[in-house]
């Protein structure tokens, strides 16, 4: 392995020869120029990193910058939570925020990391959202280091994640409307691409086979983590012959739209239909009846996924990359009673 002091000593005509180039290509890789093949610029960077070139501007450059935070899909209420974390970490270090949507697809374009490349940001937080192994590759030439916060997919092994207990959040939920006497149970979810969908799904039917119920699959709804969604499938629910007493909505915006939904029907909440969030954002506090939900620790992983980024050491655990997970818990409020049968 190099020490420091030979990885320091790495010149770029070295590179330029073994990767049999000019110079002047190996510069316009590292500032970012986008004239250069994909293949050419591929090889470049894989050589950077496995001779561990740092740029002198790199290893002297003075504390500030950027952090760059980048959002799947920026809904306000949820994403400001996330965002005042973050920024709460940038501001004792120095440094300014730049937030960045990737219009609701969780890979990111190319578009974006030239953007980034040209930012030089100190690093980046990336929210249901992931860069490709090649994306990666560009960053770590250039120091770049990237942590995710709650996760799509599975966060590839080199990257490290921040997330919360969705499992134990969506059985937490459920087992409440099970002490409560509901029986009928249904569960509005996420996108089914999307991990935290399925594992608060999980948890509520982990809760309901521990208390020996079925679950009828017309009870379950996959979409998008919107009001409008939260509408439309709980219109559908409510529609059912034998309707449930009770929704689990996968997030607080969902709950909103099952409470519409409910207010259609003539259905009272908690009285005719019980309600259950995720996520407990500041909306979930206004709306009358106040809203049963699951509190995820929003601002917390902001704040745990900057310091993360912004220490090397905390991106690291026994035999690998950090895998922090957050407690979640249940905040009772007024949407949920016992069912009206017995």
């Amino acid at each position: 392995m190099r020490s420091p002091d030979s990885r320091e000593r790495v010149r770029l005509s070295d590179i330029a020869d073994e990767a049999g180039v000019s110079v002047a290509t190996i510069s316009k890789v590292l500032n970012g120029h986008g004239d250069i093949s994909p293949a050419t610029r591929a090889r470049i960077e894989g050589l950077l990193t496995a001779r561990g070139y740092v740029r002198r501007s790199q290893r002297e450059r003075p504390p500030g910058g950027l952090i760059e935070l980048v959002f799947h899909e920026f809904e306000a209420s949820w994403s400001m939570e996330i965002i005042a974390g973050v920024q709460e970490v940038a501001k004792e270090q120095g440094l300014a925020v730049v937030v960045t949507e990737s219009g609701g697809a969780h890979s990111l374009g190319e578009q974006w990391i030239e953007g980034v490349l040209r930012r030089r940001p100190a690093g980046i937080v990336l929210v249901a959202s992931a860069v490709l192994a090649r994306q990666r590759a560009r960053l770590a030439a250039r120091g770049i280091p990237s942590v995710v916060v709650d996760s799509a997919g599975d966060p590839p092994a080199d990257v490290p994640s921040v997330g919360s207990a969705n499992w134990a959040g969506g059985l937490a939920a459920t087992r409440h409307l099970l002490e409560l006497g509901h029986r009928r149970i249904a569960a509005i979810t996420g996108p089914s691409d999307m991990l935290c969908s399925f594992a608060r799904l999980d948890g509520y039917r982990s809760a309901m086979a521990t208390a020996g119920l079925d679950v009828d699959p017309l009870w379950v709804r996959f979409g998008t983590f919107h009001v409008d969604f939260g509408r439309d499938a709980a219109r559908e629910i409510l529609a059912l012959p034998d309707r449930p007493t009770a929704v689990f909505a996968g997030n607080d915006l969902q709950a909103l739209g099952v409470y519409d939904a409910a207010r259609e029907r003539g259905l009272r909440v908690p009285e005719d239909l019980s309600v259950v969030g995720y996520d407990d954002i500041a909306p979930a506090r206004w709306v009358s009846p106040a809203l049963t939900t699951v509190h995820q620790p929003l601002r917390r992983m902001g704040v745990e996924a900057a310091r993360m980024l912004l220490d090397p050491s905390a991106r690291t655990a026994a035999g690998g990359v950090a895998r922090v997970e957050l407690a979640t818990h249940l905040v009772v409020r007024a949407s949920t009673a016992p069912p009206r049968e017995g």
